[in-house]
């Protein structure tokens, strides 16, 4: 653990110190998480260059992470040295001669570490009966990931093939895999590695989405509202819940404690908890989410123009006089940071194209910084478009087609939205009044600030639209990984709308408390059933593990194996090359496996043409074991052990043996 917090202090460092060339009036707290966002993609962007050039060594993470620190250099400029005083002294001083409203400010953030620890610490661990998780939807996510880092680790997979179907580019955002791949050749744990990593993300996702919201609305309990709403998404569910409880006789606290399912994600519930759904199982949107905040935060500030962001200039066109102002400089450097999405979570980067181009025709007077944005994405995010798109298996043809309502599944779109995210649209659209009235009486400035608050919520109602009435991906469910943006575009909205409410009367204030509990019970079931260890489910058993190291000691990282292919196969935690692997996966990556499945079939049974079928591919290993026999049963095929004896037997754990074919 200790390794893992040290090497994630190094890339923070690194970060922090970036953050004073691209943003201005931020405090120490946002400048460390924003650090820890920025540090990790530059980090894991040059360590994948270097690795891809002279290998996966410490000697390549050591030149990277120096490579990570030269950001540093900025504080031999005294402006810069002055701002890191004065964020360390202002940060010094709100934790001296601590009051209520100091000590409730930090029970908030100490609150969430708390709840974020104890829940991704349930992402993975290991009993003596194997490797299991505690996340209800991480059962197959798990392995996947798992096979990514150990692919990096132990297969020396660079340039990276797709771990899951060989001989194809790895097109998949890996980059928060690779990173922690990156901890492991210095002797962190590969549990420990994934889970200070997401811990320390979560809460950085946690600071950034509460002073986006701020920049807003203007509004500090709304940014304090917005995190809880976010971390506890749900919808109706909790009806369901207590309808559950009525229907057992336990008491209250014992159902409290065995709670049979989750009330956010079923077939009638899709919209899902956002930690238990989306941050814990895929992990590049919780690396790309906060990286994409970072963004739209400077794209608001040239949206809006405020004055701080212009230089501290007395109007536009002073700041537009010169060439290369400090602002320009800065939306340059967030386009530089932009272009890393491709490899981190390129759903964030068509985001951020979409918000952007719609922007940019409202505020087209601001051309130079939208230049100086633009260049900045394609100098990094074309190579990386270019690289990705050459051998890769992903057939881009099935990420779109009509289909109306996302995945409602028949039911109709209106009680759908309504029981998936609750009271959460009514409440955005009260909020989104509330931005409007608000400046009715105030000077034109304020008035045009608040008509431009409307007009970049614009982009996020069409990002709404498109999820709802197209498929943006071969599984329907995936076009949540746009509208989660939706959804994060939104929350300041009804964040603003609570805040309002609070700050009224106590008759409003209960109002607010009501709805903010309606928002949250149903998302914060699900977390607590992960946090109280309710879930155990296991992946890889103790001869699975046993046999991968058997595999990483007997065969090279560059060997190509033949293995069912289901989510958990044993082959993955070994870090070598799959002919195949979990059908669902490759699926929803785009990639047709079909040929390769019926050569698979053909192989374990021991046809006519799994001579042929081993030779087509130079498959050089067979794994067989448990899995495998299950797969031929649910597929109604026999093992022919038989057609295998032929092959020498090159390592063995249970019922798992490894035959060398080649």
């Amino acid at each position: 653990m200790f390794i893992s917090l040290l090497l994630l202090f190094v890339i923070t460092i690194g970060g922090l110190s970036l953050t004073y060339l691209f943003a201005d009036d931020e405090p120490l707290l946002w400048r460390l998480c924003a650090g820890n966002i920025v540090g990790s993609v530059i980090f894991g962007l040059v360590c994948f260059v270097v690795a891809c050039l002279f290998g996966f060594t410490p000697l390549t993470i050591l030149i990277s992470l120096l490579i990570n620190l030269l950001p540093l250099i900025v504080f031999k400029r005294p402006e810069f040295r002055a701002k890191l005083l004065a964020n360390w002294q202002t940060a010094k001083g709100q934790m001296e001669n601590t009051d209520l409203n100091k000590f409730l400010r930090i029970a908030f953030y100490v609150f969430f570490f708390i709840v974020f620890w104890l829940f991704f610490e349930r992402t993975m661990f290991e009993t003596p009966i194997g490797i299991s998780t505690g996340g209800s939807q991480n059962l197959g996510d798990l392995p996947f990931h798992l096979g990514a880092i150990f692919s990096f680790t132990d297969g020396q997979n660079f340039p990276p093939q797709n771990p899951s179907y060989a001989d194809a580019k790895f097109t998949y955002p890996f980059m928060a895999d690779f990173i922690t791949a990156s901890f492991i050749p210095f002797g962190a744990k590969v549990r420990d590695a994934m889970m200070v990593q997401n811990v320390f993300l979560s809460f950085s996702l946690l600071v950034i989405l509460e002073n986006f919201t701020v920049k807003l609305t203007n509004n500090r309990l709304a940014g304090k509202i917005a995190p809880v709403i976010l971390f506890f998404s749900g919808g109706l569910g909790f009806i369901w819940f207590l309808n559950d409880f009525e229907q057992v006789s336990k008491g209250f606290t014992e159902f409290l404690m065995n709670m049979p399912k989750d009330y956010t994600i079923s077939d009638k519930f899709r919209w899902g908890n956002a930690l238990t759904t989306l941050f814990v199982t895929q992990r590049s949107l919780l690396l790309g989410l906060p990286l994409t905040l970072i963004v739209l935060q400077k794209i608001w500030e040239i949206f809006s123009w405020k004055k701080e962001n212009a230089e501290k200039a007395d109007s536009p066109d002073e700041a537009k006089s010169s060439t290369f102002s400090p602002f320009l400089i800065s939306t340059f450097i967030i386009g530089l940071l932009t272009g890393t999405l491709p490899l981190i979570h390129a759903h964030s980067l068509a985001v951020l194209f979409i918000v952007s181009a719609i922007l940019f025709f409202f505020s087209a007077e601001r051309w130079r910084e939208w230049i100086a944005f633009g260049v900045g994405v394609a100098i990094v995010a074309v190579p990386e478009l270019f690289w990705a798109m050459t051998g890769s298996a992903t057939n881009t043809n099935t990420f779109f087609s009509w289909h109306f309502g996302w995945d409602k599944r028949g039911a109709n779109f209106i009680w759908f939205w309504l029981i998936n995210t609750g009271i959460f649209i009514p409440l955005l659209l009260f909020g989104i009044f509330l931005t409007q009235w608000n400046n009715k009486e105030k000077d034109t400035k304020d008035k045009s600030q608040g008509i431009k608050l409307l007009l970049f919520y614009i982009p996020f109602v069409l990002l709404f639209i498109i999820s709802n009435s197209a498929k943006l991906a071969p599984w329907e469910w995936d076009n949540i990984k746009v509208l989660i943006y939706w959804f994060v575009g939104s929350i300041p909205f009804a964040a603003f709308a609570l805040a309002w409410l609070w700050d009224k009367n106590n008759i409003l204030k209960a109002i607010a408390g009501v709805c903010l509990a309606v928002l949250i019970l149903a998302g914060a079931l699900d977390v607590w059933r992960v946090i109280t260890r309710q879930i155990d489910y296991g992946v890889f058993g103790t001869d699975a593990i046993k046999i991968a190291e058997q595999i990483k000691q007997k065969t090279a990282p560059n060997a190509l194996f033949l293995n069912a292919p289901t989510y958990n196969t044993a082959l993955a935690l070994s870090g070598r090359r799959s002919l195949m692997r979990y059908p669902g996966h490759l699926a929803s990556h785009g990639i047709n496996f079909a040929e390769r499945e019926a050569d698979l079939k053909h192989i374990y049974t021991g046809d006519a043409a799994a001579e042929t079928a081993l030779k087509k591919y130079n498959i050089e290993y067979v794994l067989t074991g448990p899995e495998v026999d299950n797969y031929l049963k649910e597929v109604s095929l026999p093992f022919n052990a038989a057609f295998f004896q032929k092959f020498p037997v090159v390592a063995e754990a249970g019922q798992y043996k490894v035959y060398k074919v080649n």
